[in-house]
């Protein structure tokens, strides 16, 4: 865990240019063009996990605090949104929002719970809210219909996989745009001084607490966002969102992608979304294992991950090139 606590430390959040984002972005619209129904529907999952990966990459990666609580904001979003539209028949529009505020109020009332514990304590606490959330859900059956699931209508206009997409692209870009703000903001220096040294940030006036429980709600809310969004994409929405199953799978594609970086979580998600598509033709079961192993392996040998791993190989060949 602690290994897991200060893989972003020493990372700086700086943007290296537009241009790349830019351009990827632009192929990345496209595909809707060149791809069929099932790997659209995989590039969705992907943005899904971009949304993930890198709020959570907000909270582990910038002040080092490692919550599993995230996927349980994720689907209580995903739940508060689903069950006001479904129940009471308010527009999925309307539900977004509730749902994040909803998310974010939760987020709020634990983080001031348990944010002062750090370390392995906050992560069992979370651990265990997480717990919670998903037993709750799965068994009062009359309002969330349990492993049944819940089914919820379309988030605007008839059921379209292309629609899905772009407002997915369009959230998922906004969201990573409102992080690379954060955390180079008076904000962000607070984040990266509480991840450096705590007794020294807190010496030079930052309130250490305060930093960190606002991450923890932002954080939260962002998940909540990405959870209600993706339910209403599926149209049913099971206890599957709030599950550690689908938290680790987020934690893997943070660790992987590079914590403490912008782009390190958006390269796991779509990478390891990608792989996890191939490892399914050999065997469903194993593919969160897999990927646990390989986070495992990064956190111990590249604990800067892919980005990193990218950004060490370019200075090195344009160390040798200016010899």
């Amino acid at each position: 865990m602690q290994a897991a606590t200060t893989i972003g430390s020493g990372n700086k959040p700086a943007l290296t240019g537009f241009t790349p984002w830019l351009v990827c972005l632009a192929v990345f619209a496209l595909l809707p063009l060149t791809l069929g129904p099932y790997w659209l529907n995989s590039a969705i999952m992907g943005l899904f996990y971009v949304m993930m990966a890198s709020s959570w990459n907000l909270l582990a990666g910038y002040t080092g605090q490692v919550s599993f609580a995230h996927a349980a904001f994720a689907g209580i979003g995903c739940y508060t949104s689903g069950i006001l539209s479904a129940k009471l028949g308010l527009h999925p529009l309307l539900g977004l929002p509730l749902g994040v505020a909803m998310a974010a109020l939760l987020s709020l009332a634990l983080g001031a719970l348990c944010i002062r514990m750090g370390g392995i304590y906050l992560s069992l606490t979370t651990l265990g809210f997480s717990e919670i959330v998903r037993i709750v859900i799965q068994n009062e059956y009359e309002i969330t219909r349990g492993t049944m699931g819940l089914k919820v209508p379309f988030i605007i206009g008839p059921y379209s996989k292309i629609t899905a997409f772009y407002l997915m692209l369009a959230v998922a870009v906004a969201m990573v745009g409102l992080i690379a703000w954060l955390v180079n903001s008076d904000m962000g220096l607070k984040f990266r001084a509480v991840l450096n040294d705590e007794t020294a940030a807190r010496s030079l006036g930052v309130n250490v607490t305060r930093a960190r429980v606002f991450a923890f709600v932002i954080s939260g809310a962002m998940a909540g966002l990405a959870g209600s969004i993706y339910g209403h994409y599926l149209l049913l929405i099971t206890p599957h969102i709030p599950s550690l199953d689908l938290m680790f799978h987020v934690l893997a594609m943070a660790v992987i992608g590079g914590l403490g970086t912008l782009a390190g979580p958006v390269v796991g998600a779509l990478l390891l979304e990608v792989l996890s598509e191939f490892v399914r033709h050999f065997s469903d079961k194993y593919h969160i294992l897999v990927f646990g192993c390989v986070a495992l392996l990064f956190a111990r040998f590249a604990p800067q991950g892919l980005v990193g791993l990218v950004g060490d190989w370019w200075k090195k060949a344009g160390a040798k090139g200016g010899e």
